[in-house]
């Protein structure tokens, strides 16, 4: 095990924001609930993968891992059936739930998010006044949001298939809502990306490359200045990039983190419950899963499937995005 955790290269957070107003996202599900929440189709699991649920091997007493995030103990758990997105959610499925709601996400209200500075236009550089200084590389974009994930002079034309970006915890949960889904536990996050494997290191085994082939989208180099992209891929990468794992989800490790619906704690779970956790009944920041297009090995290494990392609910970047899931009725 590592005796000191690294903070995670892939995400930070609005209250290391130097400039970071006072929370305004406390009404962001309060003013959607007054908004039109019509579902997008009458049949929301039409596309979701069914998945039996059982019992599993959750957690990992890898080398690898980082007992401070509370990876382990190794414990049985058991998660009841329920349905899954083999995907995250796109640009242009989140472009749909802003037509038709006229949802205004927390980085538009807030005015600025989280942009890697590797992305960022000289035009758009020149004008950046704060950088999070636990972790250099995020810069302080005003005007990027979700429609421009690098900032003003952005845009996602040519990224429809490509997971949405810049997304808060609040953001996640009300494009749930209006599409008649959930997000995952926690718990069944996990079980969903192993993919039928028992405490496999990654969705696919033990081995990062096996045969010397790329099977996620992270950093390719020497982080955070020089990513070499032969995985094929500096930013995000499609939503069916790669091959999906054994229960047909895609793009697990990698990617883009995806929130879960649990409160994040180090050591609920160790005297928690083993059927069905939903996490602590409070806490400041949720669960967050699978890892980024950002993480390396030599850093955070959290693309493993049994990686945690958490944030505010409030906060965005342009590496979080989500999956969503439904009870099986």
């Amino acid at each position: 095990m590592n005796e000191q955790t690294k903070p995670s290269c892939c995400s930070t957070s609005r209250s290391e924001a130097q400039a970071a107003p006072q929370s305004i996202s406390a009404d962001s599900l309060k003013r959607f609930d007054q908004q039109d929440s019509r579902l997008t189709s009458p049949n929301p699991l039409e596309g979701m993968i069914y998945l039996p649920g059982g019992e599993f091997l959750m957690g990992t007493d890898d080398r690898e891992g980082f007992p401070q995030d509370g990876e382990g103990p190794v414990r049985s758990v058991t998660v009841a059936p329920f349905y899954v997105d083999p995907c995250t959610v796109s640009n242009a499925e989140f472009s749909r739930f802003v037509q038709a709601t006229g949802y205004k996400t927390d980085a538009e209200r807030f005015g600025w998010s989280f942009v890697f500075h590797l992305f960022v236009s000289e035009e758009t550089a020149a004008k950046v006044k704060h950088v999070v200084q636990r972790t250099p590389w995020w810069w302080n974009v005003e005007g990027s949001d979700w429609a421009h994930p690098e900032g003003p002079d952005s845009s996602i034309e040519d990224r429809m298939d490509h997971p949405v970006i810049h997304v808060s915890w609040n953001d996640a949960a009300a494009y749930c809502k209006w599409a008649g889904k959930r997000l995952l536990t926690e718990a069944e996050w996990e079980y969903a990306a192993r993919g039928g494997l028992v405490q496999k290191r990654y969705p696919w085994g033990d081995l990062l490359k096996p045969d010397s082939e790329h099977l996620c989208n992270i950093w390719q180099g020497k982080f955070p200045d020089k990513n070499n992209m032969s995985d094929g891929y500096a930013g995000t990468a499609p939503v069916r990039s790669f091959k999906p794992n054994g229960f047909g989800l895609y793009n697990v490790a990698g990617n883009v983190w995806e929130w879960c619906g649990d409160w994040f704690s180090p050591t609920w779970h160790i005297e928690g419950p083993r059927v069905d956790p939903k996490g602590p009944d409070r806490g400041t920041s949720r669960v967050m899963r699978g890892g980024s297009y950002l993480c390396h090995k030599s850093y955070c290494n959290r693309y493993r499937v049994a990686a945690r990392s958490s944030n505010t609910p409030d906060s965005s970047a342009g590496n979080m995005g989500f999956r969503c899931a439904a009870d099986a009725k």
